[in-house]
């Protein structure tokens, strides 16, 4: 199987790439980005380009993908609608887009968040949920997750410099949250096979919580 990853520097990404690789039936990853992953396996080979928003010249890179794991994204926090929307609803659709001129039947597992609404009033629940329903428009095998609180697993750690001061607090209150909260925990390594379980199995819904997802396996 051969995957393509959109964020892999990020915590959810690092954790989606450390599966992938460790996962014998995947033969090659290709992580596409603006920032280098440090990531080094013979599995693995990295594009970068400064254009998000046209990745039509990455056409050979993308031909032949199985599966497309979608883990970029950003705190909408101080970020106003406009500029939200450009990094979480445009990027997305330009890398689906992409995959989908090669690859119009792929798997797509789009990484979104508990609370995403096409019809909320909240800003970035309601910009994820448009992203989801244009995803699921597409000819893609669409699936979305939406996680909770996400541990981190195996050193993957957040760019963000709140997130990274907050998950050591988070980490303490983890089994807790567990236990009363089931449906919006999960962890990087979690996720990253959940995708892989979906890329090739499917799954019983298009939308899925932690709980839900937390039970796939690849």
């Amino acid at each position: 199987m051969k995957v393509v990853v959109f964020g892999a520097t990020g915590m959810v990404g690092q954790g989606v790439v450390r599966e992938c690789l460790l996962d014998e039936g995947v033969e090659e990853v290709v992580s596409i980005g603006r920032r280098a992953s440090g990531v080094t396996d013979r599995k693995f080979r990295e594009v970068l380009t400064d254009d998000l928003f046209d990745l039509s010249p990455l056409a050979a890179e993308l031909a032949g993908v199985d599966a497309c794991f979608f883990c970029l994204g950003v705190s909408s926090t101080g970020m106003n609608e406009d500029d939200y929307r450009e990094v979480t609803y445009d990027i997305t659709m330009a890398a689906a887009a992409a995959v989908a001129a090669q690859n119009p039947k792929a798997v797509f597992v789009y990484v979104s968040g508990a609370g995403a609404d096409a019809d909320s009033r909240t800003m970035w629940a309601r910009v994820r949920g448009e992203t989801e329903n244009a995803l699921f428009a597409t000819s893609l095998d669409a699936y979305v997750l939406r996680p909770g609180f996400i541990q981190s697993r195996h050193g993957a750690r957040s760019r963000t410099l709140l997130y990274r001061v907050a998950y050591p607090v988070f980490a303490l209150l983890f089994p807790l949250l567990r236990r009363v909260a089931p449906k919006y925990v999960s962890s990087t390594e979690q996720i990253g096979l959940a995708m892989l379980g979906i890329a090739r199995h499917g799954a019983p819904e298009r939308v899925l919580y932690s709980d839900a997802f937390n039970a796939i396996t690849p």
